[in-house]
């Protein structure tokens, strides 16, 4: 079975009874916004098996992808989806706010809705097949930490988390490089979803007040069957406050005389 199969029945499976509203376009207007912002790296933290980047280059992307993902199982079909690709590498490192050993729930999905954080009755009751069936200890690291090994100077550079809950520890650990991010995309849970959890409030306030980004995009994501409420959302910000280089107008230089 080909990598885009499973990750075709990965997604069915991941969303038995958790319903999502139609996607329109999702792909090729994520792409068009980050080629709008002349965006040249992507660092995709809890990449999994590479779904993500295998979406952007399918949509047309071209630049860098850097994916993170700590888990083993994923990260052997991530690594065979980036081996031929020379602008996407892999490492195997969870993303926090300290760097040492970090204990991941594992979830009943695949492991795909695992989380540092414990899962809340809420989402067990909406997703019973993404229930923890248990631990692993996982190495963590901040990213102010990596930042000169995994970007270039002068890239502009998005990042996207997948982290279940755990945005505001991954951001954090961004640090003095938090002004570097033009852009991210991160899960929002509308409801507790994970225990002490980012929230919708927590991670748009964030980064609208301490990245300088604005929201251009919200994604729709889980969905509770028993009652149609919408309880995950993606949203996608962008730095606005600088035109991207190709819209920047040169500086006049005076005539001579």
């Amino acid at each position: 079975m080909s990598i885009d199969l499973l990750d075709r029945a990965r997604t069915t499976l991941r969303r038995l009874g958790t319903p999502r509203p139609p996607a329109v376009d999702d792909g090729p207007s994520l792409v068009r916004l980050l080629r709008r912002y002349e965006i040249d790296l992507v660092l995709d933290v809890g990449a999994y098996s590479g779904a993500y980047g295998g979406m952007l280059r399918r949509c047309g992307y071209e630049g860098r992808i850097v994916s993170f993902e700590p888990l083993r199982e994923p990260r052997a079909e991530l690594r065979l989806r980036a081996a031929e690709d020379p602008y996407w590498s892999v490492l195997p490192y969870a993303l926090g706010d300290r760097t040492g050993p970090l204990t991941l729930n594992i979830a009943g999905d695949a492991g795909v809705s695992s989380s540092a954080l414990a899962m809340l009755p809420r989402h067990r009751a909406a997703a019973p097949h993404t229930a923890y069936t248990g631990t692993r200890s996982v190495e963590a690291h901040r990213l102010d930490a990596l930042w000169e090994g995994v970007t270039a100077p002068g890239e502009r550079v998005f990042v996207r988390l997948a982290v279940q809950g755990y945005e505001r520890e991954v951001l954090r650990g961004a640090g003095a490089y938090a002004d570097e991010i033009v852009g991210l995309q991160a899960g929002a849970a509308l409801v507790p979803l994970h225990e002490g959890g980012a929230g919708f409030d927590d991670v748009l306030v964030h980064a609208r007040e301490e990245l300088g980004l604005t929201l251009m995009s919200v994604r729709p994501g889980l969905v509770d069957p028993r009652d149609g409420r919408l309880l995950q959302c993606e949203l996608v910000l962008l730095r606005e406050d600088t035109p991207p280089p190709s819209e920047q107008v040169p500086a006049q230089v005076p005539h001579a005389g």
